[in-house]
């Protein structure tokens, strides 16, 4: 690739300097480490809510009298917009620069937030959540762009290291927070906290970001691609969402994978036909780029749809609180927070692809333990196998992003962060709603059988199938009034029958995440990851 060219603050008639003759940034603005601390505090709020509101959904329905599918949507409503908007979000940092996307970012994640703790009712805080999605669209993918033109390559391992330690310890340490915070506080606790962390990121943002962009960033918009794009990303997304409780049979879950379908070859066709496309299709003529981006929807179905049962296990089989539950998983955060920058370093000195491939079978060996645990299973067996989760995911996470930025042209950098992020909501999407739909099928076919097997009354079709739908979240159908001992039988069933279901999903996942090694086989060191550092101040 040839070489990008650096435009100097003095005015367009100054000469054009090549980003390794460019001196560097002086004082704070511009450093690569102080960027890298900015942007670590932005991100942290957006990978933070995307756990920690969890925890406060049982008190925002009490609170606010809401039903049980409005408070789905105030998880759905800010997943969804933060994946249909990523891809454009990145090309507007390209196209505007990412210091600028970044912290608009900030200071609308932080607003939305602060509004949702003021609201009043679920239909604001379902409203503000959906803009929380779309500011935290724009804060993601303007990050990497950032990391991408400050880091020089020798050292941007290292950085994309960190920036997923942080991603990971707040996905992980979301319910922990969430929990102290509805416990002691209040469930808009949870959402006023985003306030403070949102100032000092802005404040960080404009003392220490420079702003960066290629000489031939993109100068207009493909608003029909985006269209088009965004169109096909919402119908898939939807029926994600909507599969579990339409059923994967029914005629309007396929109707929007359909029309997802559709939407996309539609998006590809048009693609090949406008002067500036949206994702220029030539990016996935790159072998490496493509497998990076597979391997992040792999790697995010095995860990998303596994992770998605294990709070459940821990909490309505163990019967452990929510800050105990997120205690129980410090192993993982723990191993995420040691092994990313190792990771980084790792992969500096060896490629990408002998740690991505061993991340990977660690991931399927710890998903692969995950399906041998029982009703009573100790804390220290646990501990083992979601160590090695999160020993496995960091190379991942590090490696795999490395992998799909460091692969695309430096104009295209916020649009390769937004692939990378889309690639893992959808793949978390995707695992949730597959290994969910495994764990369905699995009870439904177990329960009536365990049922009988432990001498309890025949149920009717429809107690039998409300039955069903609790022992998918570990949780007993118990009915009031029920005698101690056949409580004790129930309850046994149920778990039983939730484990069997929990461990069928996590081989589920174990074999997404053994395909997984193949395609990390694919992967290697970005081509274009000498042109970050440097490139175009403006």
């Amino acid at each position: 690739m040839t070489s990008q060219t650096t435009l100097d603050t003095a005015g367009s008639g100054d000469k054009a300097v090549a980003p390794s003759q460019q001196p560097p940034a002086s004082g704070l603005r511009g450093h690569p480490w102080f960027t890298l601390i900015t942007v670590a505090v932005g991100v942290m709020m957006v990978a933070l809510d995307g756990t920690i509101v969890a925890i406060a959904n049982p008190a925002i329905q009490k609170d606010l009298g809401a039903t049980f599918a409005q408070v789905q949507w105030i998880t759905n409503g800010y997943f969804l917009a933060l994946a249909v908007s990523l891809i454009t979000a990145g090309k507007l940092g390209d196209r505007f620069g990412h210091r600028q996307t970044f912290l608009i970012g900030v200071v609308g994640f932080a607003a939305a937030s602060g509004a949702i703790g003021l609201s009043d009712s679920i239909g604001l805080v379902v409203t503000f959540r959906v803009f929380q999605g779309l500011f935290g669209a724009l804060l993601m993918p303007a990050a990497l762009g950032l990391l991408r033109a400050t880091f020089p390559a020798e050292k941007l391992n290292m950085a994309i290291g960190i920036w997923g330690m942080v991603i990971g310890a707040s996905t992980a340490g979301g319910p922990i927070l969430g929990g102290v915070l509805v416990q002691h506080v209040s469930w808009q606790s949870v959402f006023f906290i985003n306030v403070p962390v949102g100032l000092i990121a802005l404040v960080l943002g404009v003392v220490m970001l420079l702003d960066h962009r290629a000489e031939n960033a993109p100068r207009s918009f493909d608003l029909l691609g985006i269209g088009l794009l965004s169109g096909a990303m919402f119908c898939l997304v939807w029926a994600l969402i909507k599969a579990p409780t339409w059923g994967w049979g029914d005629g309007k879950t396929w109707t929007f994978i359909a029309a997802s379908v559709l939407g996309f070859a539609f998006f590809s066709f048009w693609e090949t036909k406008v002067r500036e496309p949206l994702i220029p299709l030539g990016l996935f003529r790159s072998v490496p780029l493509s497998a990076g981006v597979v391997l992040m929807v792999l790697m995010a179905i095995a860990f998303m749809g596994g992770l998605f049962f294990v709070t459940f296990y821990l909490q309505n089989v163990h019967g452990m609180d929510p800050v105990d539950a997120g205690l129980h998983l410090l192993p993982l955060t723990g191993m995420m927070i040691v092994g990313s920058p190792l990771a980084g370093a790792a992969i500096t000195k060896l490629g990408p692809r002998i740690p991505l491939a061993g991340g990977m079978a660690a991931t399927a060996i710890a998903m692969y333990g995950m399906s041998t645990l029982k009703a009573d299973t100790g804390s220290g067996i646990m501990a083992v196998w979601f160590a090695l989760l999160g020993l496995g995911l960091a190379p991942v996470m590090v490696g795999a992003t490395e992998v799909i930025v460091g692969n695309a042209p430096m104009e295209l950098s916020g649009v390769a962060g937004g692939l990378q992020q889309a690639a893992m909501q959808i793949g978390g999407s995707l695992g949730t709603a597959v290994l969910g739909a495994v764990m369905a099928s699995k009870v439904d076919s177990s329960l009536p059988g365990n049922w009988a097997a432990a001498g309890l009354p025949k149920l009717t079709p429809a107690q039998l199938a409300q039955a069903s739908e609790a022992v998918q979240v570990g949780v007993a159908p118990v009915a009031k009034g029920t005698p101690e001992a056949i409580v004790a039988k129930i309850t046994g069933v149920a778990h039983d029958t939730f484990i069997s279901g929990m461990s069928l999903a996590s081989l589920v996942a174990a074999g997404v995440a053994a395909v997984a090694i193949l395609v990390a086989l694919l992967t290697k060191r970005g081509e274009n990851a000498d042109s970050g550092a440097g490139v175009g101040h403006i």
